[in-house]
């Protein structure tokens, strides 16, 4: 029943991920924000879905251990068969020579009562392997939200390359046509109408390949999502600019440790090679049993002239014991197997150990990291904001210049070519800030999905 509940409780999980990423599509009119992605990724992924078969198997595993150790076994049993030459009669207890036939039923019960603590270090192994399956769960999907942002932002950044450009190209466009027509006038060589068809060109081939790396982007970001290949994906491009946060790194360090699905698994790792160890241990131990049982029996003899047989209910009834048994199993030798296990086992547990602490190590190192690159990443773009503001104006003042005649051809393509390159730079250095930010966060306790 509670395996029933857990079942259900995930279908229901699923479908109202997915439920959530199509109402975000719905409510912003066909885009798709960033949370309706991660949303849709993770409830479309294939790696959650063998994930959550394998936190199945897991649980299966814990239970069959639980019934292992608290259950009985109960087997009954039957044979039939025809004896030729020599054998012993049942009813006289002598030998004869004559043919016979044997027909019998039982059944066996047995519990172990006592076996070194095996079972119930099984249920605990049974019981870890199940929390390792959680943590394996939220680590992937912890990757796929990340993954997910990264696509989204290369999709964000190249969107806006695009307007940027076509916005350059209609500037281009314009400028080309009053170019010529000034050229018509007499107020401009034929050099300056080169030089404009030549800015225009560059253009458009910057704008065509913005729109493959975009298309690219795209392709990328619906992989990610699990998302139909022919279905148009539209995201909300609206790019909200990071808070500026001040967080202490210790604090960062020990919030990931103890919350980190890395963290967890190396932990539970190295708790399931303690108790494979204990269990090894406990196969030096005696085992005792108690085992209980009922069996009948039914005989003939065949051609024998002169033989009454016994009907069979009365031989059933009348053959019938019952019997009681307590064993006592007491290892002593076995080709050294239990010693070389738990050699094995306490190399297993002092290799889960050091893993232990080589992830804390790395996560220690990983957070720092990842504090001074958003520190870095924040001064970056404040610096990329100033310098595309400034181009922005340069380019704004420009164009009018060369309007008036006052600039000449190439240095207005420089002054379009360095704006242009100080937008990219911005946006880039704001998509960078804000992945770098949320790792941070999610370092911090704050899961992706929910930033």
């Amino acid at each position: 029943m509670k395996q029933r509940k857990r079942n259900i409780h995930t279908f229901l999980l699923i479908v109202g991920v997915t439920c959530n990423a199509v109402l975000a599509q719905n409510d912003l009119g066909g885009e798709m924000t960033l949370k309706a992605c991660m949303e849709y990724a993770i409830s479309n992924s294939t790696k959650m879905k063998i994930q959550a078969t394998n936190r199945d198997d897991e649980q299966c595993r814990r239970r069959q251990a639980i019934l292992q150790a608290f259950t009985p076994s109960v087997n009954a049993q039957t044979y039939a068969y025809n004896q030729f030459g020599r054998n012993l009669d049942p009813e006289s207890n002598t030998y004869n020579t004559l043919t016979s036939f044997h027909n019998g039923y039982g059944i066996t019960a047995g519990v172990t009562i006592f076996d070194g603590f095996k079972a119930i270090n099984n249920i605990r192994i049974a019981k870890v392997a199940e929390l390792m399956g959680v943590g394996n769960e939220n680590q992937s999907r912890d990757e796929i939200c990340l993954a997910t942002m990264e696509a989204y932002c290369n999709v964000l950044y190249y969107s806006e390359m695009e307007s940027v450009l076509l916005e350059q190209v209609k500037t281009a466009e314009l400028a080309l046509q009053r170019v010529s027509n000034e050229e018509e006038l007499g107020q401009k060589g034929h050099a300056d109408v080169v030089q404009m068809e030549s800015e225009l060109a560059q253009k458009k081939y910057q704008f065509v390949n913005v729109q493959n790396q975009k298309n690219d982007a795209i392709l990328t970001l619906k992989d990610i999502m699990f998302w139909p290949v022919e279905k148009e994906l539209i995201i909300d491009r609206t790019i909200d600019e990071p808070e500026e946060t001040s967080v202490r790194t210790l604090d960062v360090v020990t919030t990931a440790k103890k919350q980190l699905p890395a963290a967890a698994l190396a932990w539970w790792n190295k708790r399931s090679a303690l108790l494979d160890l204990k269990s090894a241990r406990g196969n030096f131990s005696p085992t005792l049993s108690l085992y209980g049982g009922w069996n009948t029996s039914y005989y003939t003899y065949p051609g024998m002239e002169g033989y009454h047989t016994i009907p069979f209910g009365n031989q059933f009834k009348n053959n019938g014991g019952e019997y009681v048994q307590l064993s006592l199993n007491i290892p002593i030798f076995n080709q050294m197997r239990n010693i070389t296990n738990v050699k094995m086992k306490k190399n297993a547990l002092l290799r889960a150990e050091i893993e232990y602490e080589q992830t804390m190590r790395d996560i220690e190192n990983e957070v720092t990291r990842a504090i001074n690159d958003r520190d870095g990443a924040a001064v970056a773009f404040v610096q990329a904001d100033r310098y595309a503001a400034v181009q922005q104006e340069a380019y704004r003042l420009g164009t009018k210049q060369f309007e008036l005649g006052l600039v000449s051809t190439i240095e207005y393509q420089m002054m379009s070519q360095s704006y242009l390159n100080a937008v990219a730079e911005r946006l880039n250095a704001l998509l960078k800030l804000k992945i770098k930010d949320a790792i941070v966060r999610y370092y911090n306790g704050e899961p992706y999905i929910n930033q």
